[in-house]
């Protein structure tokens, strides 16, 4: 792909564009993620601000090039939206009662995912061990 800015051509590998494709879709799916937890915290949300702005979400992640996901927390992170996006704005049923209902169900479904997240962030092997120990004492 050949990108023409000011008279100067640039060249992207079809990798750079793979790359630059992930990180957007990643990011718009963490994005939707922070949002929804969001609205699920705040007790003013109805029901319908919540569908309107969880499909303006939806509606630019689907404008993003699905790609393949390679981590469990990511893999997760987009069936968990893709279900919760079905059971709520798809769902002729959904109403106030219903969202109420689901609301701390989701919040510790989204606090799930970020455990998951967060345990795979490295750690040093001396410090695991350490830990490990800690409850020893």
């Amino acid at each position: 792909m050949i990108f023409i800015s000011q008279g100067i051509r640039i060249r992207y590998t079809q990798k750079q564009i793979d790359k630059f494709n992930r990180q957007k879709y990643i990011g718009e799916l963490e994005k939707i993620s922070k949002n929804i937890f969001r609205m699920l915290r705040d007790d003013k949300i109805t029901v319908a601000s919540f569908v309107v702005k969880f499909t303006q979400l939806k509606k630019k992640l689907d404008e993003r090039v699905k790609i393949h996901l390679d981590s469990e927390y990511h893999n997760q992170l987009e069936a968990y939206l893709l279900r919760l996006y079905t059971q709520t704005c798809e769902s002729y049923e959904f109403d106030e009662k219903k969202f109420i209902d689901i609301r701390d169900a989701e919040m510790s479904n989204l606090n799930r995912l970020q455990k998951l997240k967060n345990g795979t962030s490295y750690k040093k092997d001396k410090h695991k061990a350490q830990s490990r120990n800690e409850d020893w004492g």
